[in-house]
């Protein structure tokens, strides 16, 4: 029989355990050893069951077992312990407490997914891992962000395959009661809300459901509500799923929504209001109109309103591609906002220009959620330094005139939460070598000099872990391949197989990940005899383990995985290659530690960032990866291997996988397994224990997500924050005043004569030459902008490369014709073909870039030498 409700029945502990209360409720012990161990000790066979969630574990033992531990005077001086260590953690001085006064008073951190912990699915890949490290970092470092989210009632979806190895997909409902959260109440005990106004006098309503991740609150709004039709109780039902109206009301509930969350957690609890708003993707936009729509409140009109909310505002882009950005047709926008809608006081046609593809190539129709989150964001960063470099070529088209170089978007490249990813062996080997507390330090805070100490580890102590790890991760296999193959339909009689499936001392490849086709999950099939041959070698065998979930609406990703599966079916290779369904935080645990190389294969560079061999890096796995991502940034030859690229212009993308598989291959053959395997004098394989070490003690302090919080505190959140509290009213208005009035007058400012004392087109290094420049400034004044000589390098097409800017200074004018005259020297700072020229760019104490206007004034191609080449 089904039941007709559902009730979570919560335990009654006894008064002497209520501390496990807190302790469960706050995520913490998510990364936190002690206490898991705690839980573990509670019940271990029950600890397993649930999966390693103490909600869950708490709610099901046994009143006995629970009046017994009660009594149990070890157990409750552990629990002392473990609730004064969190008391202590959420409390006390932490980095951030330390700094100056300059840093803002908080943070509101919005993403669609956040990856807490597998006790909570609320994430589908790298974006939500990525974010919940950014939180779980921050709450380390003392950062006071409030992170922002929705609660999807079916998360993201579980896979399981077929008999044909084909992606089946399935949407277990979450209850949030049974889930480590609570709801935000109002003082009269009901629950708080957030309302959106929609089309035809209809609203969506959501509730605030708060998740703490150790000193950091994350609200997660809930459109599951009694008030709410049918239609709009659907909103937060899946993680990226439904048609382009559902997305857009999740995005609209998650910027907009989430800004009145943050507000109603703020007036609740008193936190601090934030001076900063990340958003991090696109998804999140709205959150910056709803900013524009508060301020209309306080006499700001729209454009003074503009200027104050990107002050305060940070936007991090994470695709490299346009097609991963979401984009709503320019209707379906409109439908949903103005007077009989959302954001009444906010023209609808403002709206709309701010994500408007205004440049060659865009979508004149089409609503770009990143576009208008640059537009709404005064600093914009990509997530690697390639892919900042990618980003400012992407989006060079919202900057007409500047080189992509100049593009106002910088990059803080990814970490990973060590404490969350690294094995707890790793963690006690460090340990026994430096100390807990050290430890501890070091995969918070990073900092070179406390990771050198891996250099004392003895190479037979780090060999005995590796094995140990892969020993672990061999038992996981078999666990995980049995339950896989009984879920498509196999009997016990046919699975005697699996129990030979991996060996602990064969050379371990890991390759996990989303499926798209860009990440090339079946490159590693490009020539399937050789890949035979790599694993069944005689000598130098090795063994793969694959993982990873297409989207449930891409075919072409479901069908790379029947190919893999398929081949992993075949009796001559299936005990050396499987694959592992329903990918997660739980398994990913497991995986990285337990294998010996990382595969990463993407076609670059499409890969943002790349963090999965981040963590397999800190548990002393070794990177085998395309230069892409963070990789093309931190490779060097002494800890892991590069892959070749075949991305030339010319070459189609068969002929690019044929060549990069076989690079692979060769590799493999080669180089890494002969290193494998190679043994010294004393017996362990000394030239790879190396490369184990020195993965650790170079790559550990900057894969880590607490090194790049920091920077985000220092680069963009403190600069943000100084830049809003100077944004007050007046100073918004004037900007917003000053921005029209150069918009206006741009048209007629020009260059209209350059002359240098060069007499020759040779001159020697080091000389300096005097140039003297004639400009229009229209209506614009010496004051409205600077006027620049660009030197450096030139190409055989006369384009600078590597330009240096030096301002010229006026010093006359306006003549006759109301043009002004400037002058300055311009230095011969390096031989070769040298160039300059100049330009006139907006100039404002309150702009973060000069780039910002988008706006340039360069000389006009008639002027020809005279602003251009002096050597050749």
């Amino acid at each position: 029989m089904k039941a007709i409700r559902r009730f979570t029945v919560r335990p009654v502990l006894p008064e002497a355990l209520h501390p496990l209360s807190d302790l469960a409720r706050n995520l913490r012990w998510s990364w936190h050893a002690e206490t898991r161990d705690l839980f573990q000790s509670v019940d271990p066979e029950r600890w397993a069951a649930s999966g390693c969630d103490p909600v869950r574990l708490l709610g099901s033992v046994s009143p006995g077992r629970l009046a017994e531990l009660a009594e149990d005077r070890r157990f409750l001086r552990r629990l002392t312990a473990a609730a004064d260590d969190l008391h202590d953690y959420v409390s006390g001085n932490r980095w951030y407490q330390e700094q100056s006064a300059e840093l803002p008073a908080a943070i509101a951190y919005f993403s669609p997914e956040f990856g807490i912990t597998a006790a909570l699915p609320q994430y589908s890949g790298g974006l939500g891992i990525l974010a919940g490290d950014h939180l779980k970092a921050a709450s380390d470092l003392g950062v006071p962000l409030i992170g922002v989210g929705l609660l999807y009632r079916h998360g993201y979806f579980r896979q399981t395959l077929s008999r044909d190895g084909w992606q089946q997909e399935h949407y277990p409902v979450l209850d949030p009661n049974e889930l480590p959260v609570s709801l935000l109440r109002e003082p009269d005990g009901t629950p708080s809300q957030v309302s959106l106004a929609l089309p035809g006098d209809r609203s969506l309503r959501a509730h605030i459901w708060l998740a703490q991740v150790g000193r950091v609150p994350l609200l997660m709004l809930d459109s599951d509500v009694e008030e709410n039709d049918l239609g709009e109780r659907g909103v937060t039902d899946r993680l990226y799923g439904g048609g382009s109206e559902h997305r857009l009301l999740q995005e609209m509930l998650l910027g907009i929504g989430g800004v009145r969350a943050v507000r109603t957690y703020c007036r609740l609890t008193g936190h601090a209001r934030p001076e900063v708003f990340h958003t991090n993707e696109g998804h999140a936009g709205f959150l910056g109109l709803e900013r524009i729509h508060e301020l209309s409140y306080e006499e700001l009109d729209f454009d003074a309103a503009l200027e104050a909310v990107r002050a305060g505002t940070v936007f991090t882009t994470h695709t490299p591609v346009p097609a991963g950005i979401d984009r709503f047709d320019r209707e379906l926008v409109a439908r949903h906002f103005g007077p009989d809608a959302e954001l009444p006081r906010i023209e609808v046609e403002r709206i709309l220009q701010l994500g408007m593809e205004t440049y060659p190539g865009g979508e004149p129709n089409l609503f770009n959620m990143a576009v208008m989150g640059l537009r709404l964001g005064q600093r914009a960063n990509g997530v690697s330094l390639l892919h900042g470099h990618v980003s400012r070529e992407m989006f060079s088209g919202l900057w007409p005139g500047f080189d992509p170089d100049e593009v106002p978007i910088t990059s803080v490249t990814n970490g990973v939460h060590a404490p969350t990813w690294v094995a707890p062996e790793v963690f006690r080997l460090g340990a026994r070598q430096i100390g807990a507390q050290r430890t501890e330090d070091a995969m918070t805070n990073g900092g070179p000099e406390r990771w050198d100490a891996v250099a004392e580890i003895p190479d037979q102590d780090i060999w005995e872990l590796r094995r140990s790890l892969r020993e672990q991760l061999v038992t996981e296999v078999r666990e995980r391949l049995q339950a896989s193959w009984r879920q498509r339909g196999a009997g016990t009689a046919e699975l005697g197989w699996i129990d030979g499936v991996l060996d602990p001392d064969v050379l371990t490849i890991g390759f996990a990940r989303r499926v798209p086709s860009y990440k090339r999950l079946t490159l590693m099939l490009r020539d399937r005899d050789r890949l035979m041959e790599l694993m069944l070698h005689p000598e130098r065998p090795l063994q793969i383990v694959v993982a990873g979930k297409a989207h449930p609406a891409d075919d072409g990703g479901k069908r790379l995985i029947q190919e893999l599966v398929r081949f992993a079916d075949d009796p001559r290779v299936r005990h050396r290659i499987v694959f592992l369904p329903d990918y997660g935080m739980a398994m990913a645990q497991k995986l990285y530690p337990g294998c010996d190389i990382w595969l990463n294969n993407p076609l670059r560079p499409l890969e943002a960032c790349g963090t999965s061999g981040m963590k397999a890096a800190l548990n002393g796995c070794l990177n085998l990866s395309v230069l892409d991502g963070w990789w093309d940034e931190w490779f060097q030859p002494d800890f892991g291997w590069a892959i070749p690229t075949a991305d030339g212009t010319a070459t189609d993308d068969d002929r690019r996988d044929e060549l990069e598989a076989a690079a692979l291959y060769d590799l493999l053959e080669q180089r890494i397994a002969p290193r494998f395997y190679e043994r010294g004098p004393g017996g362990l394989p000394d030239r790879w224990i190396d490369m184990v070490r020195q993965t650790l003690t170079l790559l550990g302090p900057k894969v880590l997500a607490g090194r790049m919080v920091r920077e985000y505190v220092e680069r963009l959140y403190t600069p943000a924050a100084l830049a809003h509290r100077s944004m007050d009213a007046s100073s918004a208005r004037e900007l917003a005043v000053w921005k029209s009035r150069v918009r206006t007058a741009w048209p007629h400012v020009t260059v209209d004569h350059v002359e240098t004392s060069a007499a020759t087109a040779t001159a020697e290094l080091g000389s300096t030459l005097s140039l003297r420049v004639r400009v229009g400034l229209g209506d614009l004044v010496p004051d409205d902008v600077e006027v620049q000589a660009v030197s450096g390098r030139v190409d055989a097409e006369d384009r600078i490369a590597d330009g240096t800017p030096v301002p010229l200074k006026p010093v006359g004018g306006p003549d006759l014709e109301g043009r002004w005259v400037y002058e300055g020297p311009l230095s011969l700072d390096r031989t070769g073909p040298f160039g300059y020229t100049v330009r006139i760019l907006p100039a404002h104490r309150l702009l973060a870039s000069s780039a910002e206007l988008g706006l340039v004034a360069v000389p006009s191609e008639e002027m020809g030498e005279a602003a251009g080449v002096l050597m050749r």
